[in-house]
Parts: structure tokens; C-alpha cells; sequence
């Protein structure tokens, strides 16, 4: 299933793209177990189908009937071009916004002390949603084990310790980005939560601040140790533009991305991931213990150069120096990426797309089977694709272990 960065990309513009397109997806079916009738579709676990604004709107009307008025608040999922698993080790990223998204609409309650979540049964769709009530002191009780609401009630959390007092309110949550394949679902959730209550509370906070925000919700309510950009895309992503983003800074720069001439395809492998588990935090801790080997603060600090030559005087384990490897050329790869792209050098761009999938495959050990037979099968519609003047590359996105890849 092919997903669109936004509502003008070109996708397929003559039977040669077609025919590309075409060639890939018969590669993919041929591939039953991994593919085949498990293509994405609008009523998948854990997607919504239509708008998620409506749906939303719908459910909370129809759960909390005698609401007049009601707020929204909305926030994307996000795909990353390049830069993958340096946004914790204070690299560069580049990410764009996609036009899935998260809504949460919802109000005041009644009584202030009583919080009420609604939201799909994504478990069971057809089947009567799932609704949560909590006592005040409860809903900002952080508990474990982790589960979807841990996002919302961690948010309204992390606000209120700024001093806003979050009012007791009634929502209902949607969303259609899809979950576990490495477009952020989580951070739109976040994020839109945050937005909602921002204008719940009739406050403003700080984009950056709100990102950050969000991020440490990850930390300290959901058990994952992950970087900023998830949260900082979904804060400031702009449609028809890819986001430079500095992790050691938290500055952030747009780039355009002209939609006349390049589209943007999101194809899911349907292989999920979950930043919970282990392979994630064993990953940053190779990092964390390599820095500190290194007497360095983060990796951002050091040459590709110089990391080979400092790694067997500071005693990195073969895994540590892989993992190395991986960011510190990473780092680079993405300054270099986001000239070309503002060059409009796709060439270029794609070449070190494709170098960044052999180093997550190589290095990081993040790829997986589905998500190489994908790029091998992209790899063999490239002739095709050139007919139309398109270049095609390559990346896998997200966390590890994931179920999506990006062609351009």
C-alpha cells in the first residue's frame, strides 16, 4: 500500500512508472508469507479508517452526548529520509511529516476530578470502542505495565509540572498513522495530546519545549530511551518540506522538497517493531558505553577519521565499534544529504540513502529479511523509473527491526 507525503505527489505519471510500480509489488506478492494479503489496508489494527478529525468528532459526540463545544488538537506521524539512530547520540536527522496523523477531541468535564479517554477498538474494529475513566490522583499516577494511555496521561502529566492545571476532561483519540512500523504513531499521539491541551488550558507553550516534552513522557512514563526527533518533526513539520534537524542544538532548518518533480513512496512490509523492547535500548547502550570509552560526550564529536584511530587504544568491543561506525558516518551522510537535497541533487541524495541502508543492515543490524527483499525488489525497478527521469532510492526508517521503507 502505498502511502503519499501529501495530496499533490506525483506517484506513477506514465505507464513506465507503472510499470515500475508494477514490477515491485509483483516481487512483493510472490513473497505470500511476508506480503500478500497482509497489505495495509484501512481498517489494519491500530489504524482508523477516514478522516481521524471526523472519526474523532463522531465518537465524541457520540459518547459524550450534550457537548456543544469541543476541541481539537492534531499532530502527524513522520517518515525519516536519513539520519537514523544518530537523534540520540546528538546527530543530524532529516525527517518530513506525513499526512497520517493523530486527533484528539475532547473537553472539559463536568467534574473536574474525572478524566475519560475513548478510543477505537483497534483490537476488534467493528466492535464498541474502548472507553477509560480515572480519578484525578489515578490519571496522574504513573503505573506500569505501559499501555497506550500512558502517552496521553504522561503528557497531561509533564504539563501540569509546569504549572498549568490540567481540568478534568472527556476525548476521544484517533489516529490512521499506522502503529509499530516505524512512523511515529507514538509521537503524534504525544503531540496531539499536547496541542489539545494547550487549548483546553488556554495556553501556549514552547514548540521546542513542547517537543522535549514529549520526548521525556517517552523517557519517564513509556520506558524508551529515544531521541528528539520523533517529537520535533511532528511539532514542526511543513508540508513539501524535509526538516534538518540538530539534536545537539535542537535547531531545526526547512528544506524544500519540490513535489512537482519527486514523489515520495511509503511502502509497508507489515513488519511491526516495538521501541519497548530490548534491541532498541541494547543499541544505545553499545553507543553510551562507546562514548564514555572515548572520553567524549556524544558521538557527534568524533571524525569517522578519528574513531578509527582512537578505537583500539580506547578498548571497543567489535559490537561497540560497529555500532560506532554506523553513527559517526551517519552524522556526516546527513549533513552531506541535506546540500543535496537543497541542491535538488537527487542523485546524490539517493547514493547516500542507499549507503545509509548498507550501514543500518551492516552496522546497526536494524534491517530485516522483509525489508531487504523490498529494497532488492526496488533495486530492479530502477531502470524503469529512470525512464520517467525519477531516481529511485532507498531507506529504512524508523527504529529497528521495522516495516517501512521510503522510495523517492
Amino acid at each position: 500500500k502505498l502511502r503519499m507525503s501529501n495530496n499533490n505527489t506525483l506517484v506513477a505519471a506514465s505507464a513506465a512508472g507503472l510499470y515500475a510500480l508494477y514490477t515491485l509489488a509483483k516481487r512483493c506478492k510472490a513473497i505470500d508469507s511476508f506480503f500478500g494479503n497482509q497489505a495495509l489496508k484501512s481498517d489494519e489494527k491500530g489504524v482508523a479508517s477516514g478522516d481521524p478529525k471526523e472519526t474523532a468528532v463522531k465518537l465524541f459526540q457520540a459518547n459524550f452526548p450534550g457537548v456543544d463545544k469541543a476541541i481539537i488538537g492534531y499532530a502527524p506521524g513522520r517518515v525519516n529520509l536519513i539520519g537514523e539512530h544518530v537523534d540520540y547520540n546528538m546527530g543530524f536527522v532529516l525527517p518530513i511529516a506525513i499526512n497520517k496523523y493523530t486527533a484528539v477531541v475532547g473537553a472539559k468535564s463536568v467534574n473536574n476530578d474525572i478524566f475519560t479517554l475513548v478510543v477505537p477498538n483497534y483490537e476488534n474494529p467493528g466492535e464498541a470502542p474502548l472507553v477509560k475513566t480515572w480519578e484525578r490522583k489515578d490519571f496522574f499516577t504513573n503505573t506500569k505495565p505501559v499501555k497506550w494511555h500512558h502517552y496521553i496521561r504522561g503528557v497531561c502529566a509533564l504539563i501540569q509540572e509546569r504549572g498549568i492545571e490540567v481540568p478534568g476532561f472527556c476525548a476521544a483519540v484517533v489516529g490512521n498513522v499506522p502503529q509499530g512500523g516505524g512512523l511515529s504513531s507514538s509521537a503524534a499521539l504525544e503531540v496531539s495530546t499536547a496541542t489539545f491541551v494547550e487549548r483546553l488550558c488556554n495556553t501556549k507553550i514552547d514548540p521546542v519545549e513542547k517537543a522535549i516534552l514529549c520526548q521525556k513522557v517517552e523517557h519517564i512514563w513509556c520506558d524508551v530511551p529515544c531521541g528528539v526527533m520523533d517529537q520535533f518533526a511532528s511539532v514542526f513539520g511543513k508540508e513539501n518540506h524535509a526538516i534538518l534537524i540538530d539534536c545537539k542544538t535542537n535547531i531545526h532548518k526547512e528544506i524544500l522538497m519540490d513535489s512537482k518533480t519527486i514523489s515520495i513512496l511509503i511502502i509497508n512490509s507489515n513488519v511491526k517493531h516495538a521501541l519497548v523492547d530490548s534491541a532498541y535500548k541494547k543499541r544505545k547502550a553499545n553507543c553510551d558505553s562507546s562514548v564514555k570509552k572515548l572520553n567524549i560526550t556524544s558521538l557527534r564529536e568524533i571524525t569517522p577519521v578519528a574513531l578509527e584511530e582512537q578505537a583500539k587504544a580506547a578498548n571497543l568491543t567489535p559490537v561497540e565499534l560497529k555500532r560506532s561506525r554506523h553513527v559517526v558516518n551517519e552524522i556526516a551522510r546527513t549533513e552531506e544529504a541535506a546540500n543535496a537535497l537543497q541542491k535538488g541533487d537527487y542523485v546524490k541524495m539517493g547514493k547516500l540513502m542507499n549507503e545509509s541502508h548498507e550501514s543500518l543492515r551492516i552496522l546497526y543490524e536494524v534491517s530485516c529479511k522483509e525489508l531487504d527483499i523490498l529494497v532488492d525488489a526496488a533495486k530492479e525497478c530502477k531502470v524503469y523509473l529512470l525512464v520517467l527521469q525519477i531516481v529511485l532510492f532507498f531507506t529504512c526508517i524508523g527504529t529497528w527491526f521495522m516495516g517501512i521503507f521510503i522510495n523517492i
